[in-house]
């Protein structure tokens, strides 16, 4: 067990991981938090539906990038986690964490986006915190965001539902968003325009789950990216998956920024798209749906799930353009930290 805290706890990858099992799930792991689903599912013994509830924190640096902001990044990111349980997000809180000295003119501006980006998802902004920090103990404005949604009846997603022949869909183009937050982080000049994919899903994934009702599970590649979510599922499923690295959307201006900065692109953050996993019979309607969606044009079927060795475990793969095979690991340690 690590001796301290570290960036890299933070990362989505093998160290975060390593600190929820070894410390939060130690302390008071439950049933629902066990289940290792982006939201908990909840019964309501009283109508027989069931509560998706998920919480998420936003400490992005800096608060304005292109595409978006920390107050609309914090509504997309809720209410994502919450419609991955093939919830429908109806309401959310939002609490604020600001420094002495920021500016109300720039808490306005990330209040409208989030008010606006809420009513694009079709939720309420219904309850909220506000506290102040010294100045220079904070980083300006940090949010935390939770998200309640309703499960219809019959309806049961989750990443330990993956079986041998599914197929694993992407909706879009992948490491939009970490590679604009670390360009504008650090000053990078890119001649192409980069931008944040930062959206609400919530619609595309019902437009889905009525494409492909027998859908398996949905979860959004946010740290770690692709990678690290396709470990997560295959481990949750106790299956292997294999990702057809041709097959895997990346725009060119992206996929150059990975190769100076030495990114993988399957671990790069993603904040406006959602991994599907679909019954092998019903992936071309899914991807139909997908692309039918102003934020999943660009989706692609880019892999499919296997048989697993008991013996050795899980693992995802990637098969390359020459026909060979690789291991793709969960991200380990720091690679694009304060994302979101």
């Amino acid at each position: 067990m690590d001796e301290t805290v570290l960036l890299g706890h933070g990362s989505g990858g093998s160290m975060m991981r390593r600190i929820i099992d070894q410390v939060f799930m130690e302390a008071y792991g439950s049933d629902e938090l066990a289940q290792g689903n982006d939201a908990a599912n909840l019964p309501l013994p009283a109508s027989g539906e069931r509560l998706a509830y998920s919480t998420d924190s936003f400490v992005v640096t800096p608060c304005f990038f292109p595409g978006g902001d920390i107050g609309h990044l914090a509504v997309c990111g809720t209410v994502n986690d919450v419609a991955t349980a093939g919830a429908r997000p109806v309401y959310l809180s939002s609490a604020f964490i600001l420094e002495e000295g920021f500016p109300v003119a720039d808490l306005k501006r990330i209040c409208a986006s989030m008010a606006q980006t809420a009513r694009e998802a079709g939720v309420r902004i219904v309850t909220g915190d506000t506290k102040v920090v010294n100045r220079g103990h904070g980083d300006g404005v940090y949010i935390n965001t939770s998200g309640i949604g309703f499960i219809p009846q019959g309806r049961a997603l989750g990443g330990d539902k993956c079986q041998p022949g599914d197929k694993i869909l992407v909706s879009g183009t992948l490491g939009d968003h970490g590679i604009t937050i670390m360009s504008c982080r650090e000053q990078l000049s890119f001649k192409a325009d980069l931008r944040s994919d930062a959206a609400p899903l919530n619609h595309l994934i019902e437009d889905v789950l009525k494409a492909a009702p027998n859908t398996r599970c949905f979860r959004d590649p946010t740290r770690g990216g692709l990678a690290s979510t396709a470990n997560e599922l295959a481990e949750q499923s106790g299956v292997d998956m294999v990702i057809d690295e041709d097959a895997v959307p990346v725009k060119d201006m992206v996929r150059g920024a990975c190769d100076m900065l030495g990114y993988d692109v399957l671990q790069v953050a993603n904040e406006g798209k959602m991994v599907c996993v679909v019954p092998p019979d019903e992936a071309d309607a899914a991807c139909e749906a997908m692309r039918a969606n102003k934020y999943g044009i660009d989706a692609a079927i880019i892999g499919e799930v296997r048989l697993s060795n008991a013996a050795r475990g899980s693992r995802v793969t990637v098969r390359t353009a020459f026909g060979s095979e690789r291991i793709l690991d969960m991200l380990v340690g720091e690679q694009l930290p304060r994302i979101c």
